[in-house]
Formats: structure tokens, sequence, C-alpha cells
């Protein structure tokens, strides 16, 4: 049983929505759910800081440094496939040095690229292989853990989410992006990001056009959404605590 969940392939493969799919995003749901409504907790000074800051932690790591076992152990791992260049993986390793240190800097880059990209990616997921097979469940937990650690910090740091921040991450993130789609895929001959092609699975990037609209119609959603989730975060924190007052 072991050897087929850890094997290289499976015969179940994975289907949109099926029951599976359903059960992990209402999972997902939940956690963003118990998150907000238990933030008042979630400061350094709360009863569920630590425990969850390095429960979090805990997964992420073991989430990348099992995947990559996988890969390696069944002779697929490559540069240009396997390193956690794409967003989710920026992401995840964002967001466990900002668990680590719980710095500002930190904290801005893990929630404003890790907790949307993460979320579209459990709806929309490149994925093979249903429950039955270990990348299912590594991909669900990891990028589960990415959003909700994510929401996490910005949730116990609620100061280090600003206006301004949302212009600072996009600007790394657009310098990350010519680094990755002018050198880094060129030189390995990747998708990393996705700059190269779209997702062999339905995505929304299905939507973005080809050629040059499809780099523009990337960048501006990346700012539309960035704007957006500082928005709907800054109403969670601000507005409501104004209106128990």
């Amino acid at each position: 049983m072991m050897e087929t969940w850890f094997g290289a392939r499976s015969d179940y493969p994975f289907t949109l929505f099926s029951s599976s799919h359903l059960v992990v995003l209402a999972i997902a749901l939940c956690g963003f759910v118990c998150l907000i409504l238990f933030k008042g907790n979630l400061s350094a000074k709360g009863a569920l800081f630590q425990p969850l800051r390095w429960l979090l932690f805990s997964v992420l790591l073991l989430s990348e440094v099992t995947y990559q076992y996988w890969a390696i152990t069944h002779e697929f791992w490559s540069f240009n496939l396997y390193m956690p260049l794409h967003l989710c993986g920026a992401a995840s390793i964002t967001a466990m040095i900002g668990l680590w240190t719980l710095r500002p800097f930190w904290i801005r880059l893990a929630f404003f690229i890790g907790l949307a990209p993460a979320a579209l990616a459990l709806v929309t997921p490149d994925m093979p292989y249903d429950y039955q097979h270990f990348r299912f469940w590594k991909f669900f937990v990891h990028h589960t853990a990415i959003a909700w650690a994510s929401l996490f910090l910005a949730l116990s740091s609620p100061q280090s989410i600003t206006w301004r921040s949302v212009f600072s991450v996009y600007g790394l993130l657009l310098a990350y992006a010519g680094l990755i789609g002018f050198w880094i895929n060129p030189l390995l001959e990747s998708n990393y990001l996705y700059l190269s092609q779209r997702p062999s699975t339905a995505s929304p990037l299905d939507f973005f056009g080809d050629g040059l609209w499809y780099y523009v119609n990337l960048c501006l959603t990346a700012l539309i959404l960035f704007a957006v989730q500082y928005g709907i975060f800054h109403y969670l924190i601000y507005k409501k605590r104004n209106r128990s007052k």
C-alpha cells in the first residue's frame, strides 16, 4: 500500500471538483474562517500564536522536503522542474522565513504573494493524481498551509500590511518575474511562473490571451489582486474594529 501511495505514478487521475477536491476546499475554507474569527488571539501574546506559528512552519518545511525526496527517489528530479521557483514555491519559502523571523518585510511578502495565489491554486490545481497518491496530499496540504500561513502572519501583525506595501511587493514581484522570464526559464528551458507557456490543466491563465497580451494581463491581474487583497484585509481589521468601539 505504501509503495503505491508513494509510488512514481498512480492509476487514479485527479478530477476537478470531484468529491475529494471539494472536501479539501471545504477544509481550507474552514481554516480561513477560523483564522479570521479568532484573529484577536493571533497576536504574539495570544494563546494560539506560538502553537500555530510552529505548526504551520513544520507543515511547510515537511511538505517541501518530502516532495523533493519523492522526486529524487523516483529519479524525476531536475533543476528545471522541481526547484521551488514557481510563485507558490517562493511564497512557501517567504512564509517560512516570516514565521521564523516575524519581520514585517517577510510578512508583507508572504501575505501578497502567498495568500491569493495559493488559494487560486487550490481551486484550479495542476494536479495529476487523486487522493490515493502522495502528490495529491502534498499539493493540497502544502498550498493550504501556504495560504493559512500568509493570512496568519498578516493577522498577527496587521500593521505590517499597508497601502504602500502593495506597490513595494508588486515591484519585487515584477523584478522576480523578470529574472525568471528573461534568464532562468531560457537558461534551463523551464516554465517557472508559467511565463513560457500556460499550465497544461485548466486555469484562469487560459483567459489571459497570447503573446504580449498574456504578460500584460498577468501584470495587471497581479496588481489588481494585490489591491483587492489589501482592501479586504483593511476592512476586516480596521473597519470592524472601529464598529466594535
